[in-house]
């Protein structure tokens, strides 16, 4: 079924307005459902659905690996890794249907999901704090500057 004109418009929207730390988020969203899918269509039998549905979740976890950047901070050599590993992993499953490894997959892109969430949330919060002690001392500062005048 294909999306009309206003759910396109507010997924765009969604998306466009979205920290980074959310798209990776609705990336992983995507990937997992890709998974499910393609996990349905094995179960099925219908193996070319469940290898379109492989192919989408590679050009995801590809897209991923190949906007890491490398020196920004330790972990992401690591991360590069692992998404070579679910790249790999994701093609071979097209080839050759295992619903054991799939749903490992599946874990282990749950958990990078979940982190990341996590991770975004921690920073919004971090971020609000930092803002609404920085207004609190603004607000303390022009009521002395008021007291004096």
């Amino acid at each position: 079924m294909a999306a009309s004109p206003a759910q396109l418009r507010y997924l765009a929207d969604a998306v466009n307005t979205a920290s980074p730390a959310q798209r990776l988020v609705m990336l992983y969203d995507r990937t997992l459902l890709d998974i499910r899918r393609a996990g349905r269509a094995q179960e099925s039998g219908d193996a070319f659905g469940a290898a379109q549905e492989l192919r989408h979740a590679q050009q995801i976890i590809a897209e991923l690996r190949t906007s890491l950047r490398l020196g920004d901070w330790p972990g992401a050599e690591n991360l590069a890794s692992l998404y070579g590993f679910l790249l790999r992993e994701l093609i071979d499953l097209a080839l050759h249907a295992d619903a054991a490894r799939l749903a490992k997959v599946e874990q282990i892109v749950t958990g990078l999901r979940e982190s990341w969430s996590a991770a975004g949330a921690a920073l919004i919060e971090a971020t609000t704090e930092r803002a609404e002690t920085a207004a609190e001392g603004r607000a303390r500062q022009a009521g002395q500057v008021a007291w004096v005048g």
